[in-house]
């Protein structure tokens, strides 16, 4: 006796893959957009290290605008620039994050602000625990990512048409073994 699943509850569990993933990357979209305009609210023309901060915001948009494409056409090329992307993104706001809490007064200073320093403290520990959601949801979006892929491999839905596995619940017929080569002839 064996476990037979349906191709339904299948079918159900990529719709809800599917699904979980988009919404961790509208998340990501809201809270990046939240992080630019904070960093924007310390000053309206950004330094250097505000803009950086800014460009780092908009590339995790533009990962997870990727995300959804990735999603919708499911192609490798938007795929693999998904990846790269959240990759690098989610290590940097990681590291953003651990910045703006152990330095806060040292980051504010580099932003050079013009709001109040206990002010711009807080509205710099609002953008530092978004960017502890980014890191983690872009961990969340990558792990799903990598599954979508996979339940897309092993369907056979794989951008060079060719059909990986499928899942029919039984078992290969074996081919002979005289016509195996000689190490595993038994």
């Amino acid at each position: 006796m064996g476990f037979v699943s349906s191709s339904s509850s299948l079918d159900e569990s990529h719709t809800h893959t599917h699904k979980i993933f988009l919404f961790s990357n509208y998340i990501l979209l809201g809270a990046a957009t939240s992080c630019i305009f904070l960093t924007l609210s310390l000053r309206l023309i950004p330094s250097i290290c505000g803009f950086l901060l800014i460009l780092l915001h908009a590339t995790t948009i533009a990962a997870a605008v990727s995300g959804c494409a990735a999603a919708s056409c499911g192609r490798n090329r938007w795929y693999a620039a998904h990846m790269i992307t959240t990759v690098l993104t989610a290590i940097f706001q990681g590291s953003v994050s651990v910045l703006i809490f152990t330095n806060t007064s040292k980051f504010l200073g580099s932003l050079k602000s013009y709001v109040r320093e206990e002010d711009a403290a807080v509205i710099l520990k609002l953008g530092g625990g978004l960017c502890i959601v980014i890191f983690c949801f872009d961990w969340v979006v990558l792990v799903l990512a990598f599954f979508m892929k996979y339940y897309a491999y092993v369907d056979g839905g794989d951008s060079r048409g060719g059909v990986a596995m499928k899942r029919t619940g039984k078992v290969q017929s074996e081919d002979n073994p005289k016509d195996w080569p000689w190490p595993f002839q038994v």
